[in-house]
């Protein structure tokens, strides 16, 4: 399954149907939220019913059967929290895009690919810079959604004649020593330097650093401020490493980095309630400070789920129902409440952070919100 590249954008932009519309599907596949395949399965088919009114519904009923086949195909799963589906069946058009990040779910029918949510997605997501540096090597990767997007190299070699001499031909050692200090110095320099360009022309908002201790001890003394501020966690990985190794080595330090920033926003929230400013947690204030377009940051517990009511006319949600306290329409139960107000948390530009074993949070309610005001 390709995965979201700004290349697969481009390329998804440029079609065209003259004909029967393409049919766009976003789809939440989260498995912190949607635990089993049934779960996003019934939101498919929800998005699907909410067709039935569509004059182009019928010209893509073929379209329709195509995503609806994939979802219950069994994909894998591994590392995707959401699907971009599109397809032109009369064009022998499919495409999928597996996304490291939640959705909004939504179906658009229209002569192109709906592409505006992938492109937020590009801009939202942060990039890894990666440095792998021995004494004569140097490799730059940059690495996004769950792939290697950029790499260079850089190879300076040391004299090798001051290895092969005898020892009696060797004299001036110290010298020597000191001229490959300086090349083994020049060469770190002119690696930081690459890594510099890349995150000038491409941008990343973490680096990571692999070599021996002291390489990279020197490597890191050596980088210009800017990357020493986005320095993270150390790369277990030599300039050697295979591709593979590389992407596992990236995903753990990613996962390591989600962790830290659940942390920092759980620890954001609690301060933020403990002083009555800009936050709010449990899930009647959370609901309310949705309802009011007001939040900025969404938290919310792995797996946390409660039944609720949302107004089909106005679309606000509530805890209880039945009628609408904006408008006194009749209310729509929901089993989940919660996938609710995570979808129209997406659908409105709110970030979203699941925690996952976060007892601060479970503490507030397992739901809370950072607030724009």
């Amino acid at each position: 399954m390709p995965v979201i590249t700004e290349t697969a954008i481009r390329e998804l932009a440029a079609f065209r149907s003259s004909g029967s519309p393409v049919v766009s599907c976003y789809l939440d596949v989260d498995g912190r939220r949607q635990v089993r395949p049934q779960d996003y399965e019934h939101r498919l088919d929800a998005l699907f019913r909410d067709l039935t009114g569509s004059e182009e519904l019928v010209a893509s009923r073929a379209d329709l059967d195509v995503i609806s086949n994939y979802v219950r195909g069994g994909f894998d799963r591994s590392g995707v929290r959401g699907l971009a589906m599109f397809s032109c069946v009369e064009k022998q058009f499919w495409q999928v895009l597996a996304l490291p990040v939640p959705v909004s779910n939504q179906v658009a029918l229209n002569h192109a690919p709906a592409v505006e949510p992938l492109e937020q997605l590009v801009h939202e997501l942060e990039p890894l810079g990666i440095l792998l540096v021995d004494k004569q090597r140097a490799r730059m990767f940059v690495f996004q959604f769950g792939e290697l997007i950029e790499r260079a190299e850089l190879f300076e070699a040391l004299p090798r004649d001051y290895d092969t001499r005898d020892e009696a031909s060797r004299g001036a050692r110290e010298r020597e020593q000191h001229h490959t200090d300086e090349l083994v110095a020049q060469h770190l320099r002119h690696s930081v330097e690459v890594a510099f360009r890349h995150f000038q022309e491409r941008g990343f908002a973490h680096l990571s650093v692999g070599g021996t201790d002291d390489v990279y001890a020197a490597t890191v003394a050596s980088l210009h401020p800017y990357l020493r501020e986005r320095l993270t966690a150390r790369i277990a990985l030599g300039v050697g490493a295979t591709d593979k190794e590389i992407c596992a080595s990236a995903l753990e330090i990613e996962h390591r980095l989600e962790l830290e920033k659940e942390a920092r926003l759980v620890g954001r929230l609690r301060d933020s309630i403990g002083t009555h400013s800009k936050g709010v947690a449990g899930l009647v204030d959370t609901i309310t400070a949705i309802n009011e377009r007001r939040v900025a940051t969404l938290l919310v517990s792995q797996g946390f789920a409660e039944s609720g009511w949302r107004c089909p006319a106005c679309g606000s949600l509530a805890r209880k129902g039945p009628n609408c306290a904006v408008d006194g329409v009749g209310m729509t139960h929901h089993d989940d409440i919660v996938h609710e107000i995570v979808d129209t948390a997406l659908r409105t530009g709110c970030a979203i952070e699941v925690c996952v074993a976060s007892a601060d949070l479970d503490v507030l309610g397992r739901i809370g919100a950072l607030l724009r005001y």
